[in-house]
């Protein structure tokens, strides 16, 4: 195993083991506890929402780019995404297992693999752009993120300078997805797909809202949203593990920061992460009935051991016709005297043979 794939789970052990110590264990029990069933079924009724709206956006962009989906086998393969994202270490598995299998349906892998890409990458751009305005409105939210990061300013400005110049050096791998961006463009799809992310980001706030009230969160909801969002954005860094991890710390923080209370923070982060996870497990159940379809399937194939095996006609043989054998005949009686030894004209009698 490589030390980039160790790195990431171990940093996230060591945040949320940091977090549980100093909030207490007692916390974490407290959040868990508190999820009982109204805050449950709300969560898996959103996620149904989230998740068709994320595998409707998939639809709109893989058809725009001349690929055919379904809503319903786009519903499932999103759900099936969802639980292998949340319970693979790498955050991004079942995303990719999506869109190779996508693309080996249709035949394009690559598009495939572009049609995911672009459409994750519209959610991730409405997403910044909401905590923007977010960031904007309240500029105290600013403080937390200098407080878990510091010079997180400056960070940012040198994402945003080299942005463009990353962009310049990988152009010639770029031009196909920007070939794919004015595809969609042009398709008139864009809109819609701008609405169906904004409605899954509703999807995820509101989710988040119930964990934060489960726990005993009483602040408004314009209070909260703020804080929300701050802690959704940090879930799209590449440092988590099935978003656990920086979304705990800036919760936390932001919590603390604005009178909340840091413990409660936690709490509702931890109450949203098994919100997040009761509400993609239909994607288990997606993964484990396709894979005893597969099993049934393949074993259709095969033949069913101690059967008899099945029964090969041989090959027509071509019967030589002989002529028939010819019949030995006798004289009926021999030649009288007199005759000079010449026989005697008569009928000849047939003897068996």
């Amino acid at each position: 195993m490589r030390p980039a794939q160790v790195a990431r789970p171990l940093a996230v052990v060591v945040i949320v083991g940091a977090l549980v110590w100093w909030s207490g264990p007692q916390t974490v029990l407290d959040a868990l506890a508190a999820l009982e069933a109204g805050p449950v079924l709300a969560a898996l009724g959103l996620g149904v929402v989230t998740t068709v709206c994320a595998a409707w956006r998939w639809c709109l962009v893989a058809r725009s780019l001349g690929m055919r989906l379904s809503l319903p086998a786009a519903v499932a393969d999103c759900y099936q995404a969802l639980f292998l994202n949340a319970v693979l270490p790498a955050g991004m598995l079942g995303d990719l297992h999506r869109a190779v299998g996508h693309g080996r349906r249709t035949g394009d892998v690559g598009r495939g693999v572009r049609a995911v890409v672009l459409e994750r990458l519209v959610g991730l751009v409405v997403l910044v752009g909401v905590a923007a305005v977010v960031l904007a409105a309240e500029p105290a939210l600013l403080g937390v993120l200098a407080e878990l990061v510091p010079g997180a300013g400056w960070v940012g400005v040198g994402v945003l300078v080299a942005l463009p110049v990353l962009g310049w050096l990988l152009r010639g791998r770029l031009r196909p997805m920007a070939a794919d961006v004015r595809a969609v463009l042009r398709s008139g799809t864009a809109p819609g797909i701008l609405v169906l992310s904004v409605a899954a980001l509703g999807g995820y706030l509101a989710t988040f809202v119930v964990a934060a009230r489960a726990v005993g969160a009483t602040a408004p909801v314009t209070e909260l949203l703020p804080l929300l969002v701050l802690a959704l954005l940090v879930m799209a860094l590449p440092l988590n593990v099935g978003g656990w991890g920086p979304r705990e710390a800036v919760a936390a923080v932001g919590f603390g920061a604005v009178g909340l209370g840091a413990a409660q923070g936690f709490a509702a982060a931890v109450a949203y992460g098994v919100l997040c996870m009761v509400a993609c497990l239909p994607g288990g159940a997606v993964l484990l009935l396709r894979l005893c379809t597969n099993r049934l399937t393949g074993a259709r194939r095969t033949t069913a051991p101690g059967s008899p095996a099945p029964h090969v006609p041989s090959p027509r043989t071509h019967m030589t016709v002989c002529p028939p054998l010819p019949t030995p005949c006798t004289p009926a009686s021999p030649a009288p005297a007199g005759t000079g030894g010449r026989p005697r004209r008569g009928r000849l009698v047939r003897t068996p043979a």
